[in-house]
């Protein structure tokens, strides 16, 4: 991690669950942080935690469906921290809706954040990096659901969600490197972890995902560390990471 150390890096949903674990370990390995959610209340929260113990972390409160705010968020880090070395997709959101009878809002909301708002921050972190020759780095943290269709109710645009999530790490890849850009890009897919978006009222509860074996934020955040700390010529493509005695799939 030592080529990271007072490197800027971007980390969306960062208020999270999954988010704050990993901004926290980043914080630990000596990064500068910029921590960005769409939540200002959560961000505030955030500070708080890391108040008086470093200095290295910087919040945006920013949507990151919206190209005119992204923008303006990596103008602002740019200006104040430096150029971004490397992102960190967390923002993730689920809507408890079916596809045979749901509200095409629901739909629009899930894809607009978990895809596009994925893209429009991906996009704009490559210009910088290309810019200023960076070799940087790029996870994407996806889902289980993104590997195979979970049987649990009501949660199916979510992910079809993830599994474009998934198609697209293998698109970045092919495109960096048609453009002879080593720039890394990484896939995360955690199997269930107790986090906000689990416990959020907009998804259904379904009581065998509620009882199964589940991992902690922390245990994601260390596989974002792990993949980052890989030498310059080794490429983490994907990583899939499940709880002992996963019963989900």
């Amino acid at each position: 991690m030592d080529r990271w150390r007072d490197k800027v890096v971007v980390v969306t949903g960062a208020a999270g669950g999954i988010g704050s674990a990993v901004v926290e370990q980043l914080l630990k390995a000596k990064l500068k942080v910029a921590a960005v959610d769409n939540s200002s209340t959560r961000l505030e929260e955030l500070t708080k935690k890391f108040e008086n113990k470093t200095t290295d972390l910087h919040t945006y409160a920013t949507d990151v469906t919206k190209d005119e705010e992204v923008i303006k968020l990596y103008q602002d880090i740019t200006k104040t921290l430096g150029p971004v070395n490397v992102l960190i997709n967390c923002a993730g959101i689920a809507r408890h809706d079916t596809l045979i009878n749901g509200k095409t809002e629901n739909w629009k909301s899930v894809f607009d954040t978990n895809v596009l708002g994925l893209c429009i921050m991906t996009r704009e972190a490559v210009k910088i990096m290309r810019e200023n020759t960076i070799d940087g780095h790029i996870v994407h943290i996806s889902s289980i659901a993104g590997r195979t269709v979970l049987d649990i109710p009501d949660t199916n645009i979510y992910s079809a969600s993830k599994f474009a999530v998934r198609a697209l790490t293998e698109s970045y890849r092919q495109e960096l490197n048609r453009f002879g850009l080593k720039i890394k890009v990484t896939c995360i897919s955690p199997g269930r972890v107790d986090t906000l978006i689990a416990r959020n009222n907009d998804v259904a509860v379904d009581k065998n995902f509620d009882d199964a074996p589940g991992l902690e934020p922390r245990d994601i955040a260390n596989c974002v560390l792990y993949v980052l700390s890989t030498p310059l010529h080794v490429q983490v493509h994907e990583i899939c990471i499940k709880p002992v005695g996963e019963t989900l799939v």
